[in-house]
């Protein structure tokens, strides 16, 4: 399996399948590089690179779990594209990865050739923060994958309707393991709970807005969920009267977040790879 070492020891895990223009796929919070696999049979005609991060799916655990920041994880990312020599890469971002992709805007602008945001934006709203820490780093209380993807279902079943139960058992599978004792395990860092909840009580957060502003000169698509909790319509609003440019697609039936192989999404990717 492909790996790399970043600047300060961390093995990391990464796919890296296709040929032609390159595209970097950096997942949500507490996932991995496997919350790509709808998108990927759309992809066929580039390189894809998809990277699970420190502490996520495949990568190592590092000792300093407050390492696991989004300005840390965004280095591992253009450590990645260094290793692998790419100059520079479309960005699409689900979540945490559209934020890396806006602070990488700032801090790397020129390896970022596009930019794709997965339901996410500069603003997210408090009941999405709540919903996030009711479960990271807890061990999920299913016996197996197939109650869990019961649970998925029925859970998110008003913002994601229409979702077959075994796609949700794929899901849960992504982000769960069944564990030889019975039950379910994290496939990330339980400390990551950690991490969030420090870094929460250093001071005040740094503006998403400046960040964002940094892609203004970029070809930008956003895809948000029509029933997301995270990322409001207000803040889709005020994006796109910052960067008129642009693209935009809502999702119906889709809450946190959208698969990437919903039309709407779909054609929003595509018509920004065409323009990049």
């Amino acid at each position: 399996m492909p790996d790399f070492t970043t600047s300060d020891g961390v093995r990391l895990h990464f796919e890296d399948e296709g040929t032609g223009h390159p595209i970097l796929c950096l997942a949500g919070l507490t996932r991995n590089s496997r919350d790509f696999t709808y998108l990927m049979p759309h992809l066929s005609a580039y390189r894809v690179i998809r990277l699970d991060y420190r502490g996520r799916g495949l990568s190592e655990y590092p000792k300093d779990f407050m390492s696991y920041n989004i300005l840390r994880e965004g280095m591992d990312a253009v450590e990645l594209l260094d290793h692998l020599g790419l100059d520079k890469v479309t960005l699409i971002g689900t979540s945490r990865g559209g934020l890396i992709a806006m602070a990488l805007s700032v801090t790397h602008p020129g390896r970022l050739a596009s930019v794709v945001l997965n339901d996410i934006g500069p603003e997210v709203t408090d009941v999405g923060i709540t919903r996030i820490m009711e479960y990271v780093g807890k061990t999920p209380p299913y016996a197996d994958l197939n109650e869990a993807a019961v649970a998925l279902q029925t859970g998110l079943g008003v913002d994601f309707s229409g979702v077959p139960l075994d796609r949700w058992r794929e899901a849960a599978d992504f982000m769960w393991a069944e564990a030889p004792q019975g039950g379910l395990s994290l496939r990330y860092d339980a400390r990551l709970r950690d991490a969030l909840i420090g870094q929460a009580g250093v001071g005040e957060a740094p503006d998403l807005w400046q960040l964002f502003d940094g892609l203004k000169d970029l070809p930008l698509a956003t895809i948000k969920g029509a029933n997301s909790d995270l990322f409001a319509q207000e803040t889709l609003e005020k994006m796109q009267a910052r960067h008129p440019g642009m693209i935009t697609a809502i999702v119906p039936d889709r809450g946190h977040v959208p698969f990437l192989d919903e039309p709407e999404a779909l054609s929003a990717i595509h018509q920004l790879l065409e323009a990049t």
